[in-house]
């Protein structure tokens, strides 16, 4: 089994919409960027490469 370190998720601020179902948290690993949903943090994570998440934070927010 390997052992990863704990990471600091912290909640999105796209995620603020006041509607329940936006919950979507966020951490930084060496080369990675994981996302999951907050309101189930049990369910499996998206891991994505720094350089994607930077293209889909600038496509969402419609720079």
């Amino acid at each position: 089994m390997i052992h990863e370190p704990e990471l600091d998720w912290f909640k999105s601020s796209y995620s603020d919409s006041g509607d329940i179902n936006d919950c979507v948290e966020v951490a930084h690993a060496p080369g990675q960027v994981r996302v999951r949903d907050s309101k189930d943090t049990a369910l499996p994570h998206l891991t994505v490469t720094p350089t994607a998440w930077t293209g889909f934070v600038t496509y969402a927010s419609g720079r």
